[in-house]
């Protein structure tokens, strides 16, 4: 437990030391963090710490964005925010009922998936930017504001960064149970297949 704790707080800091490399906009751990506390901490008061590293990250990134950038977060945004990664808590809890490799990626692919539908798409509901038509929602979900970078590329990296952090937290707590002696989630795979 105490190694879980330290890759949240560690993907804590790592959200706001990447804000400043614009290639890594969205290579956040901590959606996977939350995804993957429903599958292994059986204590469910710390389904709360991702909760508490996104709190606390946002409030600095907004620092941040509003001295570096001129603009902050609206109070739409941290709710989607906070509402996705309670789906991921959800898509967790459905996983630890039925461990696999497969249904741990397939949560991790999820919510991603949920992420960016949802962001995107509240951004588009109250962004004057896009048209409030299907073309302007299509326009969200791919190029966004022309002034950036495309929407697309933050859900690349939103994917590729809950796979490979969904992918560290599981092997890590995978050693550490198999190092106590305690079955693996593709153990538990492989007692299902042989049954």
């Amino acid at each position: 437990m105490p190694l879980a704790i330290t890759l949240i707080l560690f993907a804590t800091v790592y959200r706001v030391i990447a804000v400043s490399n614009p290639g890594l906009v969205n290579f956040s751990p901590l959606m996977a963090l939350a995804f993957c506390g429903a599958v292994y901490f059986r204590s469910r008061w710390l389904w709360a710490v991702p909760f508490a590293a996104l709190s606390l990250s946002d409030l600095y990134l907004n620092h941040y964005y509003a001295t570096q950038l001129g603009y902050t977060w609206d109070l739409t945004g941290a709710i989607v925010r906070t509402a996705c990664f309670a789906s991921a808590l959800g898509l967790g809890a459905i996983v630890a009922r039925h461990k696999n490799w497969l249904n741990l990626f397939s949560g991790a692919l999820g919510g991603a998936v949920v992420f960016y539908l949802a962001t995107n798409t509240a951004t588009w509901a109250v962004d004057a930017y896009y048209a409030k038509t299907p073309a302007g929602w299509w326009q969200a979900l791919t190029v966004g504001h022309l002034e950036f970078a495309p929407t697309l590329l933050f859900f690349r990296n939103t994917f590729v960064s809950d796979l490979l952090f969904t992918g560290v937290f599981a092997l890590t707590m995978e050693y550490a149970a198999l190092r106590a002696g305690r079955p693996s989630l593709l153990g538990h795979a492989k007692a299902h297949a042989r049954a």
